[in-house]
């Protein structure tokens, strides 16, 4: 009796481990969001060859991220990252116009993967502090997520630099990948 009470009450206040699978196109901003996350600031980058891992405390939970380089080489890479990932965060620059489209190819190219098939959906519409940046919702209707009907997805506004929309990201992670087994 008394094991097994310990065993629950333990249980209540242990974190969460959730694992987070962070990908984008090259210069969205995927390193500084991690850093600002794990660090509460800005760090210099390069571009990523390879991958970034941390792990982020966020009320009870700990999301381990990881940030996978996006530049177009490195993409087909990705695949080896997606085994039991909980939560797929995709960064958008949301000023990057002319890449749009490449953005929404490689989305949908993650979203039909049978090994993601159960991870939930948050796209951080990175960069809103720069001028000409697209809104969440013309995002939201470039990248197609309308038509998406058999995942759980979210978009949020964010500026990396800032910390603007960042931790309400992860407190739609924290809500909706808590449930995913």
């Amino acid at each position: 009796m008394g094991v097994t009470f310990t065993k629950h009450f333990s249980q209540l206040f242990a974190k969460k481990n959730i694992r987070i699978l962070m990908v984008g196109l090259d210069a969205a901003g995927k390193t500084t969001i991690l850093y600002k996350l794990r660090l509460g600031e800005i760090v210099s980058t390069i571009p990523t060859i390879g991958f970034n891992v941390e792990n982020v405390e966020y009320k009870s939970i700990s999301f381990t991220v990881w940030d996978v380089g996006g530049q177009d080489k490195i993409r087909p890479l990705w695949k080896y990252y997606y085994q039991n990932t909980q939560g797929l965060i995709f960064v958008v620059d949301s000023s990057d116009r002319e890449r749009i489209v490449e953005a929404r190819d490689e989305l949908h190219k993650l979203m039909n993967e049978d090994e993601l098939r159960n991870a939930v959906l948050l796209i951080f519409a990175n960069k809103q502090d720069l001028p000409n940046a697209m809104s969440a919702a013309e995002i939201t209707d470039k990248l197609g997520l309308h038509s998406v009907r058999k995942r759980r997805w979210y978009i949020q506004s964010t500026c990396a630099t800032s910390g603007e929309g960042l931790y309400e990201g992860l407190e739609w992670l924290s809500s909706n990948a808590a449930n995913v087994a």
